[in-house]
């Protein structure tokens, strides 16, 4: 509506926003004259008055701005935002450096069916410069993708396929070179074998950010004495540490999750650490599953029926997804009312529409659970005892679960007792008030990784908070962990572990994740339980046993005197005291 200008009696604007003319009457008010004291303020003055740009220009800005826009690397980006992959602060990128590293070797050697032997060695270099090592026993790498798998971001073969690995993303090893070369300005050197009768190759090479590829500066034959396998050197700003979040602490974790495993370590002050492997059966490898309808999305359909090579809708549903048969493709097709002789390229998005609605109203049986390898309960109890000492130890590992069309599989084990290094006096164990002195202490994995940071962010910290300990005879605080002298851990195995972060150290908060964990721990606790209130049990009888032994004597006192018995009538009714005693104790 056009606005009209119109002026007061007194010369000021007024706006009508109709169009009829209206008038402002103005009332006249009694002029009062009141005193009232000046005060001048200084108003600032406008440094600039914003420039009318003439219609001609605009075009032009336009195209200034345009010719500055161009493409990020992957490299670039994340050479400025490195805090998101884990190389935040020096200590925290000496473990993720060591773990990206070790997990590579783990999941070559799995895959090639061959029992792992890793060394790990940490030097120091300079006051704040140290050379980390990682060598394996694995099958190895081809000449032509080494380059391409240590200085480019974003390159692996585990991305695009469903089953269970610890590395997902193919960034961690290009990542912690592409850290040593920000901060100390080294390549990362690279030995590879891949049999006892090739040849080895070493390269050194440097990642070109901008352009997120390789830049090889040596590439020689060299003679290495081994079967085969693979040696990475990185030197770069760290800061070795003892603790809980420390290379120390993920070696000593990664040892219980991979029994299989030989592990040796030489730390930065020279001494060795070795962890024997107690399992010597080579671990299942995972195979590798079609996407589950479930847990696909509409804009995922659409590209996948773009893309398909298929040239009917039946055989689309039936060979590229998980589970479904000709009689569930059917069924899914007569609720979208579309027919199977489709061309999936062609289908509309109103089909697809619809065609997403009958997928997740049709029953349709679970993803398959070969894409997913638990530890097992044997093997995980074994590692367990190998590196936690405790009196009570106790595995629960549950049935194979899905979020989001996507398989994966909890295992929780519980360490009791014994203290944390040993034997503990229970009287050691608890403070003045009676509480006890220890928290419970918490181990997470995700595909056989230790999570060491990010503790109060994952699901499985929460689910323990959740748990009601003390229905298993543990003192716990509201919103603490229980109290005493426990280990538990909780291990998640999925075809895609939802991580909160590219760093992968903190599982998200799925309802189904959650409710898994909780289920795993319910049944650790319970067995927990029964093992307190059996300690409980015969100690309360060790008790009644020693004030019994202790008054025998005064009891064959009081015999005599009472019923003037004989020393050897005493005796022997004594002895038969005791043999009561001891028999009830046994029966118990």
């Amino acid at each position: 509506m056009a606005r009209k200008r119109k002026t007061d009696t007194k010369g000021q604007m007024l706006l009508s926003f109709d169009g009829s003319a209206k008038k402002k009457k103005v009332v006249a008010k009694k002029k009062t004259t009141v005193k009232k004291k000046t005060v001048s303020v200084s108003r600032p003055k406008s440094k600039a008055r914003a420039a009318h740009i003439k219609d001609e220009h605009i075009e032009a800005k336009a195209k200034a701005m345009g010719e500055r826009q161009r493409e990020i690397s992957v490299s670039e980006f994340f050479a400025k935002n490195r805090h998101l992959l884990g190389f935040d602060n020096p200590s925290k990128a000496l473990l993720t450096a060591v773990k990206e590293a070790v997990d590579n070797s783990l999941d070559a050697c799995e895959e090639a069916n061959i029992l792992p032997e890793i060394e790990v060695g940490i030097k120091q270099t300079s006051d704040n410069h140290y050379r980390i090592l990682v060598q394996d026993n694995g099958p190895g790498i081809v000449k032509e993708q080494i380059p391409h798998i240590f200085g480019r971001l974003l390159y692996g073969s585990k991305f695009h396929t469903l089953r269970m690995a610890r590395g997902q993303q193919g960034i961690g090893i290009s990542a912690a070179g592409m850290y040593g070369l920000l901060t100390t300005g080294k390549s990362v050197k690279i030995n590879s074998k891949t049999g006892p009768r090739s040849q080895a190759h070493h390269y050194e090479l440097r990642i070109d950010t901008k352009k997120n590829r390789p830049d090889i500066i040596k590439d020689e034959v060299i003679d290495w004495e081994v079967r085969s396998g693979t040696r990475v050197e990185i030197e770069m700003e760290a800061r070795y540490q003892r603790g809980r979040q420390s290379v120390d602490e993920y070696i000593t974790q990664t040892a219980i999750t991979n029994p299989h495993t030989r592990i040796r370590y030489i730390m930065p002050d020279g001494q060795e650490r070795i962890y024997e492997r107690s399992v010597n059966d080579i671990v299942t490898v995972p195979k590798a599953v079609k996407p589950h309808p479930y847990g696909v999305e509409l804009g995922v359909l659409m590209k996948m029926a773009k893309d398909t090579k298929n040239t009917t809708m039946a055989s689309f549903l039936c060979n590229e997804f998980s589970r479904v048969s000709n009689r569930v493709s059917q069924q899914i097709l007569d609720k979208a009312n579309i027919s199977s002789r489709t061309r999936p390229s062609r289908l509309s998005h109103t089909q697809a529409e619809k065609l997403y609605r009958a997928v997740n109203e049709t029953k349709i049986m679970a993803p398959s659970t070969n894409c997913v390898v638990p530890i097992g309960e044997e093997e995980l109890l074994k590692g367990l005892q190998q590196v936690v000492g405790a009196d009570f130890y106790t595995v629960c590992t549950r049935p194979p679960s899905v979020y989001r069309g996507n398989p994966f599989q909890i295992e929780a084990a519980l360490a009791y007792g014994g203290g944390r290094n040993g034997k503990a006096d229970e009287k050691d164990s608890k403070d003045n008030n009676g509480n006890e002195k220890e928290l419970m202490r918490v181990l997470r994995f995700a595909n056989r990784v230790p999570l060491l940071y990010q503790q109060s962010g994952c699901c499985v910290f929460k689910s323990i908070l959740q748990t009601n300990w003390r229905l298993y005879g543990l003192s716990q605080s509201r919103g603490a962990l229980p109290g005493g002298p426990v280990t538990v851990i909780v291990h998640i195995a999925s075809v895609w572990v939802p991580f909160t972060s590219e760093s992968k150290e903190a599982v998200a908060h799925y309802p189904e994740i959650i409710k898994e964990i909780k289920l795993a721990l319910a049944d650790c606790g319970r067995r927990l339980g029964r093992h307190l209130r059996g300690e409980k049990r015969r100690r309360d009888e060790a008790l009644k046993q020693s004030y019994i032994e202790k008054y025998i004597p005064a009891i064959g006192e009081a015999l005599r005197d009472i019923l003037a018995l004989k020393d050897r009538q005493v005796n022997s009714c004594l002895k038969n005291l005791e043999y009561v005693l001891e028999r009830s104790r046994s029966n118990k």
